[in-house]
């Protein structure tokens, strides 16, 4: 896989850009606030749908500017396609494929697959269990780009739901939500712990590799008891958990069980990464979970371009050097530093300067 063009117009600080990227590896050298990262954000928005820095899409729209638009030129198995995004802050996105217009944004989803390591993913390891439920989440729609719809879906019928139980509604009105949130929840529950054992043998090696003695882990953890990769059983515990529960909703206002409660358990030896792990091994953790991600991906038939988002200057020389072999398997990389003085002297690319939303190949 790799992005052969990319077009930004009204993008985050980007008036107009246009950028050919004909290399295997692109490296762009920036201060913080030079819109080195925007470029980055652009390419994980047409992997996701999503931006990995902001929860919603106002910001990425340019101050004045009703629209925003991302078109990339993705190649593929000798196969090149035209993506177009239309990102608006007050209606849905639209999305062309090869200038086809497409009935959901949603189409465009696995045409392009990305892995991107950044500073941000210490809270993978240090932050609240939304962000490892966002990470897992994330990896299953590039895997499957139909969980995208299931996660919606699941989504809508839990915000609907805490609405009726926050409102005091009557029991009954709850029932056809409950439905919904029991299929969706389900799906999503099993397809996050089938991904889980996939994941983990990749997570426990990449750790490995990277010279650290206590052995990693990785597991799902729900306060539903015996879920597993089975949907069909975790429909009977998961309403029989909300049975469980049903007086407690009621009294609180929200829903107390589905996977939006659940979390991705991270492991060192016998104790739980999150409160034990040292600075290092946080960051150790981090990383391999990335290295696991693209790994998978790859052993899947999969050639995810590979993001390495202001990291170099946070890792100490053992850890760049495993960044700079993953760069050199990747198809296609992106990397972006603040100053040149921070890239591994071994790390080969063509070298473009960004400034005040302008880039300069250097």
């Amino acid at each position: 896989m790799h992005i052969t063009h990319l077009s930004l117009q009204d993008f985050r600080s980007y008036k107009v850009l246009e950028l050919p990227l004909k290399t295997k590896q692109s490296i762009f050298i920036g201060e913080n606030g030079e819109g080195k990262t925007n470029i980055i954000e652009a390419i994980m928005y047409l992997s996701l749908l999503s931006s990995h820095r902001v929860s919603q899409d106002v910001p990425l729209i340019k101050l004045g500017a009703e629209q925003a638009y991302i078109r990339a030129k993705v190649l593929q198995d000798d196969r090149t396609q035209l993506i177009e995004l239309e990102i608006n802050s007050n209606k849905a996105n639209r999305a062309k494929i090869n200038q086809n217009p497409v009935r959901s944004q949603k189409e465009i989803l696995g045409i392009t697959q990305a892995i991107a390591f950044s500073p941000e993913d210490l809270d993978l390891v240090r932050g609240d269990p939304s962000e490892r439920r966002a990470f897992i989440d994330q990896l299953l729609i590039q895997r499957s780009p139909r969980m995208s719809g299931v996660i919606t879906d699941y989504e809508r019928a839990l915000k609907q739901r805490n609405s009726l139980l926050k409102s005091r509604a009557p029991i009954q009105t709850l029932e056809p939500w409950d439905g919904h949130l029991i299929k969706f929840g389900s799906e999503l529950i099993a397809s996050r712990i089938e991904l889980i054992a996939l994941l983990k043998p990749y997570f426990i090696n990449a750790y490995k590799n990277l010279a650290e003695k206590k052995p990693a882990g990785i597991n799902y953890k729900s306060n539903t008891e015996n879920l597993s990769n089975n949907r069909d059983s975790n429909q009977i515990l998961l309403k029989a958990k909300l049975i469980e529960v049903r007086d407690q909703e009621r009294e609180r206002g929200i829903t107390l069980a589905g996977p939006h409660r659940d979390d991705v358990l991270l492991s060192l030896g016998d104790h739980q990464v999150k409160g034990y792990a040292s600075h290092g091994e946080s960051w150790s953790i981090a990383l391999a979970l990335r290295l696991a991600s693209f790994q998978l991906l790859k052993e899947e038939g999969n050639k995810p371009i590979l993001i390495l988002d202001d990291v170099f200057s946070e890792l100490d020389e053992r850890r760049r050097e495993k960044l700079v072999q993953l760069a050199e398997e990747a198809e296609q990389t992106f990397i972006t530093v603040a100053v040149e003085s921070d890239l591994p002297k071994n790390l080969n690319g063509v070298r473009y300067l960004v400034k005040s939303g302008t880039i300069e190949k250097l």
